[in-house]
């Protein structure tokens, strides 16, 4: 067994920084064993120019990441990936969610006038959104409002700088 692709397999297949102590499980060895390989790893990953990788270690734990210089590409393929997957009703959501926040699905179907359950699990799935609580009312149902990498995704530093939202009068709706 080669100890260091296994090390390595282990930290890409995690994602998140992995505790010494569980790889240390895993491998039936020591945590001394595993923090020298780790440390010999890291030299080795992080002196590679040619790699897009490397291994940090934060804490008592490691994790497989990009490197910084490659951040740009990245951003643009996830935002790539995230706008083919947004559907229309979920852009919706995602809009009401925005300028409403924080809101409950109740809010929201109101707006929208469908149900939005499957949408929303979507948009908390992709971390577009998130539980920030629940109302203290019969059912207790939970309030959603906007995250960080919705932030990111949109290239915005706060949700001060959304567009400001123009709100149609009767008068206008009828002319149209």
């Amino acid at each position: 067994m080669n100890i260091k692709s296994v090390l390595e397999s282990l930290l890409f297949a995690w994602g998140e920084p992995l505790n010494i102590n569980e790889i240390s499980r895993i491998l039936d060895m020591s945590t001394g064993n595993v923090n020298h390989i780790l440390e010999e790893m890291m030299i080795s990953f992080n002196q590679d120019t040619d790699r897009g990788l490397v291994i940090q270690k934060f804490g008592n734990s490691y994790q497989i990441t990009t490197k910084k210089e490659n951040y740009d590409f990245i951003q643009s393929l996830l935002q790539t990936t995230v706008n083919k997957s947004l559907s229309t009703a979920a852009m919706e959501t995602l809009s009401i969610i925005a300028y409403k926040q924080p809101v409950t699905k109740v809010e929201i179907e109101l707006i929208r006038g469908v149900k939005c359950s499957n949408v929303i699990k979507g948009l908390l799935d992709k971390n577009l959104i998130k539980e920030v609580g629940r109302l203290d009312k019969p059912g207790r149902p939970a309030i959603y409002s906007t995250t960080d990498e919705f932030l990111r995704h949109f290239g915005l530093n706060s949700i001060n700088e959304l567009p400001a939202l123009k709100i149609e009068t009767e008068e206008e709706k009828k002319a149209t």
